[in-house]
Order: C-alpha cells, then structure tokens, then sequence
C-alpha cells in the first residue's frame, strides 16, 4: 500500500501502473499558473481530465470552479489516440485519469448539471457521492468526488474489489486524492486477513489502494473531499463489504445505541 505526498511544483503527484503494482490506472494531479495550459494526450489509453479549482478553457468551452467544496466539476472524456486541452486564466489544479482500453468511445466535455449526485449511508456514516464516470460510460474507468463531514465516516461499510468473482466482487485499481482545509485531517485505514495499517491523510495526500477494506474517517472540525478514479478490465460497482461490518447497512447505527448522559 502506498501514500503520497504532494510534491512542489506542476506535478502534484504521479501513480503509474509500474510503481503502484498494477495493470491499468495512471494518475495524476496537475497545478497551472495563471497563462499556462495543459495538454492530456492518449496512445492506446482512454482518460478523464478533472478541473478541481480554476478557470480557464476545456477543449474551448469556458470552464471554472473556485475549488472542490465550492461547486461541482467539469470534466472532459478524452478517447485514445486524441488530446484535449485545458487553457488557464487563472491558477488552476486538474486531476486526470487513464487506463489502456481497445474501444473508441465519443469524446465529450460534461459539467456540473451531467453529474448525479447521490446522499449514501446515514447516521454519522453520511457523505454525499458526485458521480462522474459509471459503468458504461466509457470501457475502463470510473470516477466519483466524494464529501464527507466532519466527523463522519465514509467507504463504510468497509469493502474491497481486488478480485473478479462477479457476482460478488470485481477486481477495480483506485486512488484516492483528498482536499481538505490546510490544517484538517483524515484516517484511511486498509486491511485484510494478513495485513491492518492506519494512514494519516492531509490535504493533496494519495492514497494507492491495490487490494484489502479501506474506510475512511474525517476528525471533527474539518469536512474532507476526495477524488476516486477507478479502473479494471470490469468497471463495475461491486464491492465485497467487511462480513463483520456489513450488518451497518441496515440502520447505520449500533445494534443497542447508548444513550447519554448514562446514569446510575
């Protein structure tokens, strides 16, 4: 399992296929100054380029978010063998998603009325998902922006998708990027039978996640937003949840809740 800090420079961060130890997703997260552009070129790679703050132009359309909590995002879909081109105005931060693929699907630029969003868990395990990229949009990829509040749990049930054995479970890689308030932080813990590891989670932190549960938790005071991109050979949303903690899916709270303040 791998975190990633942010590094300086245009280049926040860089997963590739080789160093984070599987087949399909690369990812990156680029920052632009105000007059620079940047082009997200594909070979036999599909890709999603993802405006998380700035404005600018996306393949000529104008585009512009403040930044993650302020608004929705726009995204292009970039086929293989094609470019797009992001053109900033201002200072600007874009994330952007690949995967090999052999089909030729439109390319597209899609803003925040494209995006469904959907309000999951409940109790102190609710967080609203921003659906960008689901089954059958493209052939490899998927991608959400999830939010969780302060204080909240998210990822939860905790679940995994390292292996393709549909019904139950698709083999997907993943990232997670968080944005968060400067002095804000989060858990991801990632487990399974022969391995249990806590990671402290900033802001611009990745996460590389190639197999294992991983919940995430938010400290109260600061909310936390992340970027996943998916990918796989079965881009699906099927996951195996924890047996031990599936059981939360029915009323997102503990069998017997207490009830404070106790008393004698």
């Amino acid at each position: 399992m791998l975190k990633l800090g942010p590094q300086e420079g245009p280049l926040v961060v860089e997963v590739t296929p080789r160093m984070a130890g599987w087949s399909h997703l690369t990812f990156r997260v680029h920052r632009l100054a105000a007059g620079e552009s940047l082009q997200a070129r594909n070979d036999d790679e599909e890709g999603v380029l993802v405006l998380l703050s700035g404005r600018g132009t996306l393949q000529g359309q104008p585009v512009e978010r403040v930044g993650v909590f302020q608004g929705l995002p726009w995204f292009a879909y970039v086929p293989r063998r094609q470019a797009c081109i992001f053109e900033a105005e201002t200072d600007s931060e874009l994330a952007w998603g690949a995967a090999p693929c052999s089909q030729d699907y439109p390319a597209r630029v899609l803003g925040p009325r494209d995006c469904t969003v959907e309000m999951r868990g409940g109790h102190n395990v609710t967080r609203q998902i921003t659906h960008l990229v689901d089954p059958g949009f493209c052939q490899r990829l998927l991608c959400v922006e999830v939010y969780t509040p302060s204080g909240n749990w998210s990822s939860y049930p905790p679940h995994r998708h390292d292996a393709d054995r549909l019904p139950d479970e698709v083999d997907l890689d993943e990232v997670y990027y968080y944005r968060m308030p400067e002095r804000g932080w989060a858990v991801q813990r990632l487990y399974d039978a022969d391995f249990d590891e806590l990671f402290l989670c900033r802001d611009r932190d990745t996460m590389v996640v190639r197999r294992g549960f991983h919940p995430v938790v938010a400290a109260p005071g600061f909310d936390v937003y992340y970027l996943n991109f998916l990918a796989g050979e079965h881009p699906l949303w099927v996951v195996y949840d924890d047996p031990e903690l599936a059981f939360v899916r029915g009323d997102w709270n503990s069998p017997a809740p207490i009830r404070l303040p106790l008393r004698p």
